[in-house]
């Protein structure tokens, strides 16, 4: 395989995280909650993957720690003008746009996920969020006067429909929230792909296919 100039670039975990992110995500996106169960998991398994991703960032090998291919906003905009005029670096692991690319997908399902938890505790009452959002009066021991329990009971009562037209404006927000992002990191995804056939073209390789096998050829 190290044949014609090859090189390894992609570890393992790089590649079976982003096939199965790739899958993962496409199945939340189309399945749109019908049936929950199964956009429910699809999160979990984006969070799941994010969480490693991001511990394999600063663990992993040369190409998959995030000092590879975090670059300042400048150097990433030198990186385009050069480009664009056709005489940009070559990079063996993702180059300045791509690494901004990577951080932007990942920064989008993390806000995604985190919001689609929101949602699913307080319509649902499922999910880690669940204890956290819905509110559960403790029970008081002892016996009071009518009046005073009345008034206790109105006092709660108040409170609670307080408390739930807070959390039910928490929730429409974050469905929002959700919706939004969902859709910002589909756009994401196809200018990544669209990026990675024009630098396939730039480089004359198959960056697609090296995604797969982990190697590309050196330049």
């Amino acid at each position: 395989m190290n044949q014609d100039n090859q090189v390894r670039v992609w570890d393992p975990f790089v590649r079976i995280f982003h096939w199965l992110l790739v899958i993962a995500f496409f199945t939340a996106y189309l399945t749109e909650g019908e049936p929950e169960w199964l956009h429910a998991w699809a999160g979990y398994l984006i969070v799941g993957l994010l969480v490693l991703r991001i511990i394999w960032g600063f663990i992993g090998s040369e190409h998959a720690r995030f000092s590879s291919f975090v670059f300042s906003p400048r150097a990433i905009l030198a990186y385009m003008r050069d480009n664009i005029r056709g005489r940009a670096e070559y990079y063996r692991g993702h180059n300045p746009a791509g690494g901004a690319m990577i951080l932007a997908i990942i920064l989008s399902l993390l806000i995604t996920s985190g919001a689609g938890m929101v949602v699913l505790a307080g319509e649902e009452g499922e999910g880690p969020l669940a204890g956290w959002l819905i509110a559960t009066p403790e029970m008081q021991s002892g016996v009071a006067p009518a009046e005073t329990h009345n008034e206790s009971e109105e006092g709660e009562e108040a409170h609670e429909e307080e408390e739930e037209h807070e959390e039910s404006a928490l929730v429409e927000t974050a469905e929002e929230v959700h919706e939004l992002f969902a859709n910002l990191t589909l756009a994401l995804v196809i200018l990544h792909v669209i990026a990675v056939i024009v630098e396939s073209i730039r480089e004359r390789q198959n960056l697609v296919r090296s995604m797969f096998t982990g190697y590309k050829r050196d330049h």
